[in-house]
């Protein structure tokens, strides 16, 4: 590949992007086309087809309504939506938060679906490749929205309603020959392929973890495991014990007085739900307190081995260990502290059995109705925990399931270097928009 940097005859640079492919070095300047000069409107409607109606997720792309919104739709309203076909495209025109806006999908999921009037819905005309498309929406979407290239479209509570005809008269930027879009289409394919290869061993992973997990522990009714160890082979049975004695503290935090306005950018980690994953810590956007609201709240302060649970929301059950990484840090009311007596339970093996099929449904049997409103620390002193006769059996089932853990761990991140990977690539590919749309 080649860097470009020309400039025109006015002095002004050239519509190029950063880097190009040395067989198009010579082919000189992309020019612009309107999204209404290069696509058609798709304006068919379902009428009485029974198709999917689908919302898009960010990251996604189309998923059907009803796993989004826990509904589907039907009668009238349904014989509005547009009927669209594998490859056609759909941009968020909406003001709604939840879609995302300004988000521009293909249709790849599915071969026809059924989509909301929420959408501005199109296909290429002959002579556009939609994997360069989709690669240079993703390039000036990812983040942002597109819409917000055009300020007449805003509002001022900062969300987007732009029309069919703003839309379609958004400039793009397009390369002099079709072959050079179909040259970077191929690049970008083979680095989906790429991704989704790396995806699948990922999904591989966390399911041989869900099987190990379901026969390191005894299925319920079970005083024994489906796989254990040779060395433990004959040892005794299981037993089930209560958690509430094994423990030394079993408590949550509260949220400082004056809620984010007391979180700072260093000082002691404050964990909230969004912070303890499933097995892990999630930790980008950890908030931060001061030492003086931390002695205010020092009942909560974190040691190293504790484990964390989510007791509310959306995100009840998940669970993480503090380490050092938090350690001395405290927790809000979302977050319960476990601290284990380590000569009977080791945290590690409580926090994977906690994430197991297993320890899921006994938080579940304690939500009215299964509906995973919330734990109180009487419910969790109140599990009945699995255990091996020995601290050393825990120990050798904690760390054959953590090894995997890392190897989960790893394989996202490779996941996560490919995609940071193509994100690069993408600024690179193409010019940005800002260059384009006046």
């Amino acid at each position: 590949m080649s860097r470009t940097g020309e400039k025109n005859g006015n002095g002004q640079p050239e519509l190029q992007p950063t880097v190009r492919f040395p067989e198009f070095g010579e082919d000189g300047a992309w020019h612009t086309e309107t999204i209404g000069e290069i696509s058609e409107p798709i304006k068919e409607k379902v009428g009485e087809y029974k198709i999917t109606p689908v919302s898009i997720t960010a990251g996604v792309g189309f998923v059907p309504q009803a796993d989004k919104f826990g509904r589907d739709i039907s009668g009238e309203q349904y014989k509005n939506y547009t009927y669209l076909r594998r490859g056609d495209f759909a941009y968020n025109k909406g003001n709604s938060k939840s879609f995302p806006q300004g988000y521009v999908c293909q249709l790849h999921e599915f071969d026809e679906v059924a989509a909301s009037s929420a959408f501005i819905c199109f296909k290429l005309k002959d002579g556009y490749d939609p994997t360069f498309l989709k690669g240079l929406f993703d390039r000036n979407t990812h983040g942002r929205q597109l819409a917000a290239h055009i300020t007449s479209g805003a509002r001022s509570n900062g969300l987007l309603n732009l029309n069919a005809g703003q839309f379609y008269g958004v400039q793009l930027p397009f390369p002099p020959k079709f072959d050079e879009q179909e040259r970077i289409a191929e690049c970008l394919t083979s680095i989906d392929a790429l991704i989704e290869a790396e995806t699948e061993k990922l999904g591989a992973l966390k399911d041989h973890k869900q099987g190990l997990m379901q026969q390191l522990f005894p299925a319920e009714g079970e005083s024994l495991p489906a796989l254990r160890f040779p060395e433990f082979v004959k040892h005794d049975d299981w037993d089930f014990c209560e958690l509430g004695p094994m423990t030394d503290k079993v408590g949550s935090g509260v949220t400082p007085k004056g809620g984010d306005a007391n979180y700072k950018t260093s000082g002691r980690p404050f964990l909230r739900s969004q912070n303890v994953g499933w097995g892990h810590l999630i930790l980008e956007d950890v908030a931060n307190i001061d030492e003086e609201t931390h002695q205010n709240m020092i009942g909560t302060e974190l040691i190293k081995g504790d484990v964390l649970l989510n007791i509310t929301g959306a995100s009840i059950g998940r669970s993480a260990i503090a380490d050092s990484r938090v350690e001395g840090g405290n927790v809000n009311q979302h977050v319960c502290i476990i601290r284990v007596k380590p000569e009977g339970l080791n945290p590690e093996f409580l926090k994977q059995y906690l994430i197991s099929s297993s320890g899921q449904s006994q938080i579940d049997q304690c939500q009215a109705g299964g509906n995973r409103q919330g734990l109180n620390f009487q419910q969790i002193r109140s599990f009945n925990i699995p255990l091996p006769p020995t601290i050393y059996e825990q120990t050798i089932i904690a760390s054959a399931l953590q090894s995997v853990d890392t190897l989960i761990s790893e394989q996202a991140s490779r996941m996560e270097a490919l995609r940071n990977h193509k994100l690069g690539l993408l600024q690179q590919l193409f010019p940005v928009l800002d260059e384009v749309v006046g």
